[in-house]
């Protein structure tokens, strides 16, 4: 491997942080402009974001000018190498303005306190890179405007990909490198638009930012103002699901805020080659994907049944719902009267549909976005949301989980087993829109999700040694491993991530990064053997 190259693509990673940083800094300003520098010094946020900065431009500086190389990236394990150590260090890097304002508000400069504020910090950066919306806030509207407005960006740089973005940029400076959009860009395919791969990194966000202005115009009309609308969207369209509010999508109690979002979370979902042919007029995908009909069709059907379920039975009594695992439970009448609120929203038919459909989509999407408690739902939808965890977008959308496109493969896979039980010399080729797949992807694809699920139980194992409740355990692993957020019991629609205890949490961020990244771009670099030449 050409570590070289390495450190110095991962340097030109850090100034394009650097640059960015400047926006949520100037957001800091822009809602608390200080009088003196005094000020500024005493300001943990703005004393964070400028740290940051300065050590990202700094490192960066440092790692190109020590590591400057004239030849191109050509390797495929330069190319994986990038992506791990660029998504790992942009992390840490990104932390630097939440850590300095959590630790300065804290007061406490011991290193209990120290060690707890930086995996905090890191904690809800990563949750925010990743996509995942897993956080340890309690009273999110009491963070100020920067450190929201920068949570929410994390989410809209990590949807399409940071590293996709700066490619656009790289050609200029001499790299190029089909195998960090490979390593980055989600789903068992990277098929390109443009025979140059800066090309495609172009259209996408082209693509990308496109839908972000129209949805935050949207939510314009719907009366949230400029910020909100551009914090919503973020989370929408990366599929991450940081809000503003405490109460999530749920304290607007806005039907067409609702359905706005609701139907944004389904775009995020799609392939976004899709949305660029539609865009220029073909509409072929439209009427031919099989893998966006049966995303769209595993959306219809979960909806559907969930409306029928929630109208007909209701929620779950209010005592049995007390019962389930959380880490703080209000007391007995204040929880009664959440209960009896959260029934209002599903007592009619229409209100029933219209949680249902949010619900499913934010679930489905891997977004997590929350207009209704779904904990308190029955058993039959809780498990059904649990499990639908795992199914995820489109491939090439900013979804998370498995991907449709490869638990479409695994249901045709088990099903061509069966009838070879009964005709052992059948020749089958697997088939996807009556195009055959090559065995070796079907192989891939397999052991990706075998894989997936393997990763899934270790997590699992592990995460019982620091939380008390076996739920609760299932639910943080599949939420992070499939970037969700919310889950269930401790962590439910209403919970957070706050109470875990610090070794669980870097577990969890490793999950986040394994769901993200797709399992093999992290497991690949955690081998030793991968850095060597």
């Amino acid at each position: 491997m050409d570590k070289k190259i390495v450190f110095y693509i991962a340097g030109r990673l850090m100034m394009i942080m650097g640059a960015i940083l400047i926006v949520p800094l100037a957001i800091a300003f822009v809602y608390n402009c200080p009088n003196n520098i005094g000020e500024i010094v005493d300001d943990a946020e703005k004393t964070g974001f400028i740290l940051a900065i300065l050590f990202s431009v700094g490192l960066g500086f440092l790692a190109t000018r020590l590591t400057r190389s004239e030849r191109k990236l050509e390797g495929i394990k330069e190319g994986f190498a990038i992506v791990a150590l660029g998504w790992t260090g942009l992390g840490l890097l990104g932390a630097i303005p939440f850590f300095s304002y959590f630790l300065v508000t804290s007061g406490d400069y011991s290193m209990g306190s120290i060690i707890l504020t930086f995996t905090d910090a890191c904690f809800e950066i990563y949750s925010g890179f990743t996509t995942t919306g897993a956080s340890i806030l309690s009273d999110i509207e009491s963070i100020p405007k920067g450190l929201l407005f920068w949570r929410s960006l994390t989410h809209w740089l990590g949807g399409m990909g940071i590293i996709t973005l700066a490619m656009a940029i790289f050609p200029a400076m001499g790299v190029s490198g089909y195998h960090m959009f490979r390593g980055e860009v989600p789903g068992p395919t990277t098929e390109r638009i443009q025979p140059r791969l800066a090309q495609t990194a172009a259209i996408l966000w082209g693509v990308y930012a496109l839908l972000t202005l129209a949805e935050t115009i949207l939510l314009m009309f719907g009366g949230m103002d400029w910020f909100d609308s551009l914090c919503h969207t973020f989370g929408t369209m990366a599929t991450g699901g940081f809000s503003t509010k405490n109460g999530s999508i749920g304290q607007y109690n806005s039907n067409y805020i609702d359905w706005v979002i609701t139907i944004f979370m389904y775009f995020a979902g799609v392939n976004f080659l899709i949305h660029y042919r539609v865009l220029r007029g073909n509409f072929t995908d439209i009427f031919k994907n099989r893998e966006l009909h049966f995303y769209t069709g595993t959306i219809v059907i979960t909806t559907i049944i969930l409306t029928g379920i929630l109208y007909f039975a209701g929620l779950k009594p209010a005592h049995q719902s007390a019962e389930q695992f959380r880490f703080d439970p209000p007391p007995m009448q204040e929880f009664q009267q959440h209960v009896a609120e959260e029934a209002d929203k599903v007592s009619t038919l229409y209100g029933a549909f219209r949680h249902s459909a949010f619900q499913a989509t934010a679930i489905i999407t891997t977004t997590g976005y929350g207009t209704a408690d779904f904990d308190l739902w029955p058993d039959f939808c809780r498990f059904a949301l649990l499990f639908l965890m795992f199914w995820g977008g489109c491939a090439g959308s900013t979804g998370g989980g498995i991907k449709m496109i490869r638990i479409m493969v695994v249901f045709k896979v088990g099903w061509r087993e069966l009838h070879k039980m009964v005709r052992p010399h059948l020749v089958a080729p697997l088939k996807i829109g009556g195009i055959s797949m090559d065995e070796r992807q079907v192989i891939g694809i397999s052991a990706f999700v075998l894989l997936f699920l393997v990763t899934f139980i270790a997590g699992v194992l592990l995460m019982t040694l620091f939380i008390p409740d076996l739920i609760t355990s299932i639910a943080t692993v599949a939420a992070t491993l499939a970037n969700i957020g919310p889950g269930l019991n401790g962590i439910g629609s209403v919970e957070n991530y706050g109470w875990i205890p610090v070794p669980g949490k870097w577990i969890l961020i490793v999950l986040m990064l394994l769901g993200r990244l797709e399992l093999f771009t992290i497991l690949l670099a955690l081998r030793p053997s991968f850095w060597k030449r």
